[in-house]
């Protein structure tokens, strides 16, 4: 876990997401603007895991979301390893498995422990609304705790995509690529509107996954150009990336790129010895 938990911190479904799905072998970020990006990334992907249509026909349908969240949870829970499986075999080329046995192993786990309590929200709800009376109250308690727990914990594993950002950094931009794609064909091959005209469904099913594929290929590219972070390269062969590390320049040259460096660099020493302004001490340099 990233960090510990207290009994206090057990009552804050934010403390215990924090903690259970963005553990600390997770690796931080590369660059502030990649995490704007996963942040835009995350909000277009929360919209189309709930689906607009629900909020755009004004009725709210607690059922069709639980379904909603079932049906999310077996794509990944299938799309996931598979994507992973496919980027594994490319990378055979120039690595071996070997070598990302452990980041993998991790990201498994985190995923299948996220899918199980997003299957235990689910059944506890249903559980709730059917037994009711007495039960409500001790149910109902638990699972709104629960609830707060998944959707803080959606919006950890949907910036870092189970941690497979330590497997490759460039896994969690198409991770979500696929996974929007796959979750808007469904309803594109059977006409699916969800009740909306078909101006309207276009939209709200292909405007989710175009958006989370622009952001992930301008998320990818940004990785590629800054830091030669390639998604077809072994993750052994990608240079190393440090998130607190500062670039390093020359010693007297701009980070603007001066032509003759900085401009405001202090003078250059005496290679004789002194500085070119020397105080005047009485004495004549030139013996007269």
């Amino acid at each position: 876990m990233s960090d510990r938990l207290s009994m206090r911190s057990i009552l804050q479904p934010k403390q215990v997401a924090q903690a259970l799905y963005h553990p600390a072998w997770i690796p931080a970020s590369v660059d502030p603007s990649v995490d704007r990006l996963k942040k835009a990334r995350i909000i277009v992907g929360a919209v189309a895991a709930f689906g607009v249509y629900t909020f755009v026909q004004r009725k709210f349908a607690f059922e069709e979301v639980l379904e909603n969240m079932l049906t999310a949870a077996v794509v990944v829970l299938l799309i996931t390893p598979l994507t992973v499986g496919v980027m594994v075999f490319v990378w055979r080329r120039t690595g071996t498995v070997r070598q990302m046995r452990v980041p993998l192993v991790n990201s498994l786990k985190l995923l299948l422990f996220f899918i199980g309590s997003v299957v235990g929200l689910v059944f506890l709800w249903q559980g709730t609304m059917a037994l009711g009376g007495f039960w409500l109250v001790p149910l109902g308690f638990t699972a709104l705790w629960l609830t707060g727990m998944v959707v803080y914990g959606a919006v950890q594993v949907s910036g870092n995509f189970f941690g497979t950002a330590a497997v490759h950094r460039s896994l969690p931009p198409l991770l979500a690529t696929v996974t929007t794609w796959l979750m808007a064909v469904p309803d594109l091959v059977t006409g699916d509107l969800h009740g909306l005209s078909l101006t309207m469904g276009i939209v709200f099913i292909l405007g989710a996954p175009l958006t989370v594929t622009a952001i992930a290929l301008l998320e990818t590219r940004r990785l590629k150009r800054r830091y030669g972070i390639r998604l077809s390269a072994h993750p052994a062969t990608l240079p190393p990336t440090s998130a607190a590390a500062p670039p390093q320049f020359p010693p007297h040259a701009s980070p603007y790129g001066h032509p003759y460096g900085a401009p405001y660099a202090p003078p250059p020493q005496n290679p004789y010895g002194g500085g070119p302004y020397q105080p005047y001490n009485g004495q004549n340099p030139y013996g007269r």
